[in-house]
């Protein structure tokens, strides 16, 4: 079963979490009495309620499909957002949505919880429940240590959004503070969500795709049901500052986003006759590191993947390994600023992986996965315009994905150009899109 929060009741909470900057109990109809005036009386106090938002068109069109006519060249994208927030003495509550977003998980329709929770503080403890989007580790981009929340790759003309292709995730999350730069946290997640790729279109990825050919036609991989708390996972985190530098530690216990594909075959006629999609389970121990040298603010964050593969020759688990990241940015010359960041995973025991792909899920696949990804940025006219480039390349197959921009603030507007060119090896994750090349027009409203 689906599961679904309830906008209304969240909003309820909204509306009764106490005084906040915005607009008053009153003007959304609610009577004196119940609005209160905070005196002896034991009112509630004014009820008031923080809105903002945005509205948003984009058009996109793709390269080798210029020739089109343009009702088949180009796509128009409207989005929208309203965010809700709701300040009481020792409670926030705040609900985003999304507007017109029908492939979002948890859905109502066209409108659908971007996130939903409600934050409370007593003292150095602070409590978060709901639907929420949790940042873990130091990296700029998809670090290692960055595994609460699975990642949307339905469509990859946004791909260096990071917050925005997050999937939010229904969450308990604890913290306690030990002094002012000191934290104790840990979160619970009793349900799971795998990343979300494309079943049909121009973004099918190239595993999809490998899947559904080796099954007969008309017949998909089969999924578990994830909607139980056998797939629930939980994380605890530890940050500090020692001297200059932030130093965390972490350990995760949960499942990977990545799916493991078991193939059954009928032993009659040699064929496959089906894909049983499952997530393993796995152990991560990892920590990061944050500091600022000769004027780099350097990150790293290492991990451990410790799967139930501890021999490396069950085809149905994928291998233990080490992750790894490590970037800086810096202001460069004339006011251009560089963001760099490489990620790399190493497979262990990898003389151990078959070379059946039917028998084995790693089997042809290389023993490091390494990824660079470069941000060159430069502000213009009062930092209203901004020129930037977003570079990612795959070091393994060589591919590529190079993303330049330019986009400029006029008061509460913002207009985008932006391109997306794939190109290498057209094995590559990256390289596998060289035909979905972009150009997208985009202008946004935020209130």
């Amino acid at each position: 079963m689906t599961r679904r929060f309830s906008v209304a009741l969240l909003l309820t909470a909204v509306l009764s979490a106490g005084p906040a900057a915005g607009l008053a109990a009153q003007d959304f109809g609610f009577p004196d009495d119940i609005a209160g005036s905070g005196g002896e009386d034991g009112g509630f106090g004014p009820l008031a309620l923080a809105l903002s938002g945005e509205a948003a068109m984009e058009i996109t069109g793709y390269a080798e499909e210029f020739d089109d006519p343009p009702d088949t060249a180009l796509e128009g994208n409207f989005r929208g957002r309203l965010n809700f927030e709701a300040d009481g003495a020792n409670v926030k509550a705040v609900i985003r949505l999304k507007i017109n977003a029908p492939d979002t998980q948890y859905t109502l329709g066209l409108v659908a919880p971007d996130e939903a929770y409600l934050q409370a503080y007593f003292g150095d403890f602070e409590f978060e429940c709901g639907l929420r989007k949790l940042t873990w580790g130091k990296a700029d981009s998809m670090g290692p240590l960055d595994l609460v929340n699975p990642f949307n790759y339905a469509s990859l003309t946004n791909m260096t959004d990071y917050m925005e292709n997050k999937i939010a995730q229904p969450l308990i999350h604890l913290s306690y503070r030990a002094g002012p730069f000191t934290k104790l946290e840990t979160v619970l997640l009793p349900w799971f969500s795998p990343h979300r790729f494309a079943e049909t279109g121009r973004w099918v990825s190239p595993s999809s795709a490998s899947l559904s050919a080796l099954l007969p036609p008309g017949i998909k991989p089969a999924m578990p049901d994830i909607n139980k708390l056998a797939y629930g996972q939980a994380g605890l985190r530890f940050t500090t500052t020692l001297g200059p530098a932030d130093i965390g530690l972490q350990y995760f216990y949960g499942r990977m986003h990545q799916p493991a594909a078991v193939t059954t075959v009928d032993f009659s006629t040699g064929v496959p006759a089906g894909i049983a999609l499952d997530f393993n389970r796995y152990h991560q121990i990892g920590l990061d590191w944050a500091q600022v040298v000769a004027g780099f603010n350097l990150r790293a964050e290492a991990a451990a993947n410790i799967t139930g593969d501890l021999g490396g020759d069950d085809g149905a688990v994928y291998n233990p390994a080490i992750l790894w990241s490590f970037g800086f940015d810096r202001d460069l010359v004339w006011g251009v600023n560089l963001n760099l960041q490489c990620n790399e995973s190493v497979r262990l025991l990898n003389g151990k992986v078959g070379d059946n792909p039917l028998a084995d899920i790693e089997a042809g696949s290389d023993m490091t996965s390494s990824r660079i990804t470069a941000v060159l940025s430069k502000k213009f006219l009062r930092d209203d315009l901004e020129v930037r480039a977003t570079g990612i390349w795959g070091l393994e197959e060589g591919d590529f994905l190079i993303v330049p921009g330019i986009y400029w603030t006029i008061r509460d507007v913002q207009l985008t150009f932006s391109a997306g060119v794939f190109g290498g090896d057209e094995g590559g994750q990256l390289g596998a899109y060289r035909s979905n090349s972009f150009l997208t027009f985009g202008i946004a409203y935020s209130f």
